[in-house]
């Protein structure tokens, strides 16, 4: 992959960056993205953050390589300590990371207030989307669009959000399986869901064989199939 050729997901999640947004990409690797957008002249100007050194010096190179040092800045540092005020950032992607870890991210940002409130968020997990819906409700934000694709065989969900004035309470059903997500009932999103309601199958029959007391593992992974059964089973 190159400045100039996203992966499938990369790709999606720059067509829904607000266009003309101050970005600050965190976990940038190689500075893919901010790099690709600048050069389709969607933003003018970006922060690429990165924790670790290495890809930390790779997007510097990615960077320069492609002239746009004056409108990318690349900062090492732990998630959205990379944000200064001065950059008026008004979008935040998190890409790539299991959800708790966004979620994570996310509440130290808020805590030392490098994350206003006001900026639109771009977030692509690769596991874990509960917990990460699960913060964004509680902090206020309403979930703006949800895309599922698939890519490598691997299945892959992003979730935009921003705070509005009207605050939208989401059922636990909804957070788990997305709020949009759950109104499209795509192919990718049925794939999904077939192959987690296999997977707790699996588990409910090793469980049973198990010593011990499992009732209480048991009665859960019953609901959740339950769940995804009664998700499944609606066609509309």
């Amino acid at each position: 992959m190159n400045e100039n050729q996203l992966s499938k997901r990369l790709a999606r999640v720059g067509e829904l960056v607000p266009e003309q947004s101050r970005l600050a990409d965190i976990g940038s690797d190689h500075a893919y993205l901010p790099v690709a957008l600048v050069l389709q002249n969607k933003l003018d100007f970006a922060v690429a953050g990165e924790v670790v050194s290495g890809p930390f010096e790779a997007a510097k190179k990615q960077v320069q390589k492609n002239g746009l040092n004056d409108q990318i800045i690349v900062r090492l540092a732990d998630g959205l300590d990379a944000v200064e005020q001065t950059d008026g950032i008004t979008a935040v992607t998190i890409c790539g990371m299991g959800g708790v870890l966004i979620r994570d991210i996310l509440e130290a940002g808020w805590n030392n207030q490098r994350l206003q409130g006001n900026e639109c968020l771009v977030l692509q997990p690769n596991i874990g989307e509960k917990p990460l819906r699960d913060w964004l409700t509680v902090h206020g934000f309403t979930i703006l669009e949800e895309d599922i694709l698939e890519e490598n065989n691997k299945i892959y969900e992003i979730i935009v959000a921003s705070r509005l004035e009207t605050r939208v309470a989401y059922s636990e059903k909804e957070r788990l399986f997305g709020p949009l997500l759950l109104q499209k009932q795509s192919t990718v999103f049925r794939k999904k869901w077939l192959g987690e309601l296999n997977q707790r199958e699996t588990i409910l029959a090793q469980l049973a064989k198990a010593s011990g007391d499992q009732t209480v593992r048991i009665h859960q992974i019953e609901k959740e199939i339950a769940e995804i059964k009664e998700v499944l089973s609606d066609e509309s």
